[in-house]
């Protein structure tokens, strides 16, 4: 029994107590086929008796009253077998659900931050939302009924060749054969079951761009030409949807129409052992109504078994989260009087196409580090790595302790774990490139700054002032405190998310074009306050940037990056007025 639950548990990526519900589930089942067969017993009974005064067989007669009182109990058992089968399998199951998410969700808190990059939102919301919901079906209907089949009919077989082995083998032979002709098309199935999940989350994320960019679609008069791609893509879902159904219908069919001709022999080889005095009319009776009964709940099994090759794939993507290693770290991470290290980087979001090539370099503790280079150079990767929103295909990120000029507590910002990172965001901050995105539609500006306040215990009217300060820093009233993100302009938001950077007090900030959609005038009170900043609390940033009078004006060191690789490095003016590489003095022709 354990080992039986133990299986259970790893085949279908269950908890303890949802593989000890569905090996409930399983046994009623078993139970309650078997007890369906009572009432044939029972009939061919009845019949044999009936049938014995005309066929001249002495045979021991029993009184109305003793078949209704054994029909009733029949009954009863049939009905309370099937009650504790349903109960079981359905509490069991919506309960299992329930843990199943809380436990996705738990477990997605725990991954690293890389997984998400690997992973489309779409196809994760399918995995906990759809995937989830079929496992209800599955669980409940599903895997108890083809289990409950298969074992129930296996004894009730047995039963049936140790009675009769002839009559049992003329009855039984097409069962294999059925099942056969579904298990040989188990990976056409499957294959064609991957297609349709494939165009149905490629839908889902039609749909969500839609959701996404509907501002946009409509500005540039887009719907027309969106339709169309999403109606192909809803297309595609259906017909892969009918192909896999078609597919698994026609094979189905196949298998049930030759489980069909099992009658067909039961009925010739027992019309030859009667002729032949080898069999009595009961025994050819009951397997006549056996064969009736025998073959529904075969039938379903291998409807069910079809469905099963589909909830594999899902418990298959279900493993892939439930198995992807936690993160986890060790040492305690703060950014104060560090230097970061960049050791031989290298980063690929996909195997074979490089983003960063063998990347090294150090940003200063309280420097102002400029990152310039073309549009896709890597310098926003640079900046998530250090981040730790990303992991490094290669190499190493360090914060290294720039006051000890040792590798004593040198700590790689790459093995950090949650519970390192969420403790490193407290000291370190990143304003992105697309300041819209990073704030939550549904709740105000000022709620978005306030939430690092209140992380640090700051409530009431204090949170409301230091809000209000922090957006005037920033050249904004105190009155945007109360705006959503889609009701300001894309600077004005900016200028809020760079609140929200400098709300903890941070000791490195790391600004992603943080000024590009500024104007010139916002942009110099932006580059004063981080200098002011920096020079009183000793703030480290980095600076990433195409505007190269602002990197002259404000940074102390330049790093030029294209393609992924350093070109050079050195101060603003070694960079603009003694370039060593020709790629930086074209791109300084072509910028001042």
């Amino acid at each position: 029994m354990r080992n039986m639950i133990k299986a259970l548990k790893k085949k279908y990526a269950l908890s303890d107590q949802g593989a000890s519900d569905l090996f409930k589930g399983i046994l009623y089942s078993v139970l309650a086929n078997i007890s369906l067969m009572l009432p044939v017993i029972l009939l061919a009974v009845v019949l044999n008796q009936l049938l014995s005064p005309i066929l001249g067989i002495a045979d021991s007669e029993k009184s109305a009253a003793f078949y209704t009182i054994t029909g009733i109990v029949i009954l009863a058992v049939v009905f309370i077998l099937h009650y504790l089968q349903y109960t079981a399998a359905y509490v069991g199951t919506y309960e299992e659900s329930a843990r199943r998410r809380i436990h996705l969700a738990e477990k997605l808190r725990t991954l690293p931050l890389g997984f998400f990059h690997q992973r489309d939102l779409s196809d994760l919301t399918s995995t906990i939302m759809g995937d989830c919901a079929s496992f209800e079906h599955a669980f409940s209907h599903t895997v108890p009924q083809f289990w409950g089949a298969v074992i129930s009919t296996g004894i009730v077989c047995i039963g049936l060749l140790i009675f009769n082995w002839q009559m049992g083998l003329a009855l039984l032979w097409v069962a294999p054969v059925s099942f056969a002709i579904v298990l040989l098309s188990r990976k056409w199935q499957q294959k064609l079951g991957k297609r349709h999940m494939e165009a149905r989350i490629e839908l889902a994320e039609g749909i969500q761009e839609c959701l996404e960019t509907v501002q946009d679609i409509k500005a540039c008069n887009q719907e027309e030409a969106y339709l169309k791609k999403l109606d192909a893509k809803m297309d595609a879902a259906e017909k892969a949807q009918i192909s896999s159904e078609l597919t698994t219908a026609s094979l189905i069919t196949t298998g049930q129409m030759f489980l069909r001709l099992g009658l067909a022999t039961v009925i010739i080889v027992g019309n030859s052992l009667v002729m032949k005095n080898q069999t009595d009319i009961f025994t050819y009776i009951l397997f006549l109504i056996a064969a009736s009964r025998l073959y529904d709940p075969l039938s379903g099994a291998m409807s069910n078994m079809a469905e099963l090759f589909g909830v594999s794939l899902q418990v298959k993507r279900l493993k892939e989260i439930e198995e992807y290693p936690d993160e986890n770290g060790e040492k305690d991470i703060r950014t104060n009087v560090y230097d970061i290290t960049f050791d031989h980087v290298k980063f690929s979001y996909e195997k074979d196409k490089p983003v960063l090539r063998d990347v090294s370099f150090t940003a200063k503790q309280g420097q102002v580090t400029a990152l310039v280079g073309p549009s896709g150079g890597g310098k926003s990767t640079v900046a998530r790595l250090i981040t730790g929103l990303l992991p490094c295909t290669e190499g190493k990120v360090l914060f290294y302790p720039s006051s000890e000029g040792t590798e004593a507590g040198c700590i790689d910002i790459s093995q950090a774990g949650i519970r390192q990172l969420k403790q490193a965001y407290r000291h370190m901050q990143m304003v992105f490139q697309m300041p819209a995105e990073s704030f939550d539609p549904r709740r105000t500006l000022g709620d978005g700054i306030g939430e690092s306040l209140r992380n640090m215990g700051i409530k009431g009217t204090e949170l409301k002032t230091k809000v209000d300060n922090l957006l005037e820093l920033c050249g904004l009233t105190p009155e945007f405190a109360s705006r959503y993100p889609h009701q300001v302009s894309g600077g004005q938001c900016q200028r809020a998310a760079i609140a929200r950077a400098l709300a903890p007090e941070p000791e490195l900030l790391i600004c992603d074009e943080a000024t590009s959609a500024l104007d010139v005038t916002v942009q110099k009170q932006i580059m004063e306050l981080l200098i002011k900043l920096r020079q009183k609390n000793g703030l480290s940033v980095i600076f990433i940037c195409h505007d190269l009078a602002l990197v002259q004006m404000f940074c102390d060191r330049v790093i030029v990056m294209k393609q992924g690789k350093i070109v050079e490095t050195g101060t603003p003016e070694e960079i603009i007025w003694s370039p060593r590489e020709e790629y930086t003095r074209n791109l300084i022709e072509s910028v001042l």
